[in-house]
């Protein structure tokens, strides 16, 4: 048997390297070489250090000569799997130590309408699903995040957005991914769910018209909820300036513990836990000629909103500290 972090041949992985095992002095004092033949030495650091080197030389080859490919919407995977996300898996596993369960309800492929709880004051929510969702997965899949309108208007934040496989919020696009065998992930409570009070934490919001359930209904996707604990906390909303938010075009301006006092500094997000729990999908292919009825897509929605509420209900049991480890 071996134990933690131990690999058959008795060497340990410690941050990516892989670190012989002890010696005992008696052995220490053997000759290094016995009959012309040295010792094996497996990983050595130097080596892996070389293969990283290559490995990112080759990418910034790959890069500069545009051999690289996007897909009609502008997702560039490689550049997402090999920047963005070791950047977000930083703060998904070492700043939120987020736990991640129900893996098993997300397809390995196929289509699937991931459909969530928004919050935080600013969006991180859904950068840390579409990681933690492709870092955990068996599949490694990628979650392509559907935003809303103001997402897409900001200069930078509209390129990275489109980069990492985002695109608006609207029907059109939502269906052309999900039968294109795309994850899709949307939020329906939206700046709603954002902007809400700390006060209002983990009270979910209206959940808008429904469009996600009739984008699901017309390409008989399932759909899987997902409730995530832990986002409330990162820049808890204490009061909303809607003066100046009307004035900066915004659709809210945010007072937190620590913004605007401490400037930049307020935007570090505070190092709360997050738990994450996808539940058990609901099938629509039996429903595919309801998609323009209201009473089906109200009904299909707020059994949604439900399932996500109520787990998020039993994650707080779970986590009795925001803070804790």
């Amino acid at each position: 048997m071996t134990g933690p972090g131990e690999q058959r041949d008795g060497t340990r992985r410690d941050g990516g390297f892989a670190v012989p095992p002890p010696v005992s002095s008696s052995a220490a004092a053997e000759p290094a070489a016995q009959n012309g033949h040295h010792p094996a030495v497996a990983d050595q650091p130097g080596d892996d250090w070389d293969r990283r080197i290559a490995s990112g030389l080759a990418f910034l080859r790959r890069r500069l000569a545009g051999d690289y490919e996007v897909d009609e919407f502008g997702f560039d995977p490689e550049l997402t799997q090999a920047v963005f996300h070791p950047l977000l898996r930083r703060l998904y596993q070492d700043w939120f130590r987020t736990e991640v369960s129900g893996l098993e309800h997300v397809p390995a492929d196929g289509a699937g309408l991931v459909v969530g709880n928004h919050s935080g004051t600013v969006a991180l929510d859904a950068l840390i699903l579409s990681t933690a969702l492709h870092h955990e997965h068996p599949a490694r899949r990628f979650l392509r995040l559907l935003g809303a309108d103001l997402v897409f208007r900001m200069p930078v934040v509209s390129e990275v957005a489109r980069k990492t496989g985002g695109t608006v919020a609207c029907n059109p696009d939502a269906e052309r991914l999900l039968r294109g065998g795309e994850l899709v992930g949307v939020f329906p409570e939206g700046f709603k769910g954002v902007g809400k009070l700390y006060a209002e934490r983990y009270k979910l919001q209206r959940f808008g018209r429904g469009g996600f359930v009739s984008a699901a209904l017309r390409t008989g996707t399932p759909i899987i909820p997902v409730a995530i604990v832990g986002g409330e906390e990162i820049y808890p909303m204490l009061a909303d300036i809607k003066p100046l938010a009307r004035l900066l075009k915004l659709p809210y301006f945010p007072v937190t513990p620590t913004f605007p006092w401490l400037g930049p500094l307020g935007m570090v997000p505070l190092p709360s836990k997050w738990l994450i729990q996808f539940c058990p999908p609901i099938p629509t292919a039996h429903l595919t000629d309801s998609a323009d009825d209201p009473l089906v897509v109200f009904n299909l929605a707020d059994q949604v909103r439900e399932t996500i509420q109520q787990t998020l209900h039993e994650l707080l049991e779970r986590r009795p500290d925001p803070f804790g480890p």
